[in-house]
């Protein structure tokens, strides 16, 4: 293991000398030499390696050794590790919110639905959010998830297009209980919140359909009207009829 030499020294209480090498090697400044050590930890899993994970999850900047980390995490006993990493969720680094949230994902544990609150479905951060999002349906009681539904309908027309596909597809995910919430934000005077809406429905029904067609059909909806749309539509199909058979 001659890569834990290039290290940035920490405080460490692992206990053996090989551990601490290991445990200093999560903050080299090399990512290649971080990433081997998060490996390291998890193929050899160690309850002393809870806290350097977790406090390198809160301020490690690659994304692949943040992702290793995690895993590393899922390695240990659910029973030590699920404790810490709720801690983490009101922790005041955003980075350490969303790698908490994130790790949740990856461990899967039902027990954490009630750790999922409101406040960090609608953060502001949209990195949270999306985070949470995902998190929230992989974790919710199937009696809940129509409540889950309406929640995330809150969140309909926030954000930029990555914001808005990532709500989308955590609504989808949730499959027919997003009916009634979905119907209700069509309706909404705010031309944002009813396209994502009717977008929204239109994947749930057709996950073929791409994002930016969904948002475009809704769109037209949404300006036209579901009625003048609907006429609009027969029009152009009935042209398209008399064409094919000329």
């Amino acid at each position: 293991m001659s890569w834990v030499q290039e290290v940035a020294p920490i405080n460490t209480t692992i206990g053996t000398p090989q551990n601490t090498r290991v445990a200093n090697a999560l903050s080299a400044d090399d990512s290649s030499v971080r990433l081997q050590a998060a490996l390291a930890v998890g193929s050899n899993p160690d309850p002393g390696f809870l806290e350097p994970l977790v406090e390198r999850c809160a301020v490690e900047p690659d994304f692949f050794v943040r992702d290793m980390l995690s895993w590393a995490l899922t390695r240990l006993s659910p029973e030590i590790t699920l404790p810490r990493i709720r801690l983490e969720l009101h922790a005041e680094r955003t980075q350490a919110r969303s790698q908490a949230l994130h790790t949740l994902s990856k461990i899967g544990d039902k027990g954490a639905w009630a750790w999922i609150t409101r406040d960090l479905l609608r953060d502001t951060d949209d990195e949270i959010a999306r985070t949470a999002w995902r998190v929230a349906v992989v974790l919710v009681p199937e009696d809940e998830k129509e409540d889950l539904a309406d929640e995330l309908a809150t969140q309909l027309g926030r954000g930029d297009r990555e914001v808005r596909l990532s709500l989308s597809r955590a609504l989808v995910d949730l499959g027919d209980v997003t009916d009634r919430a979905l119907e209700r934000a069509a309706a909404d005077e705010d031309p944002a919140v009813a396209t994502h809406a009717r977008a929204t429905e239109l994947l749930r029904q057709n996950p073929e359909t791409g994002f930016d067609a969904a948002i475009d059909e809704a769109k037209r909806v949404v300006t036209l009207g579901p009625e003048r749309a609907a006429a609009a539509e027969a029009t152009a199909s009935a042209k398209t009829a008399e064409i094919a058979d000329c």
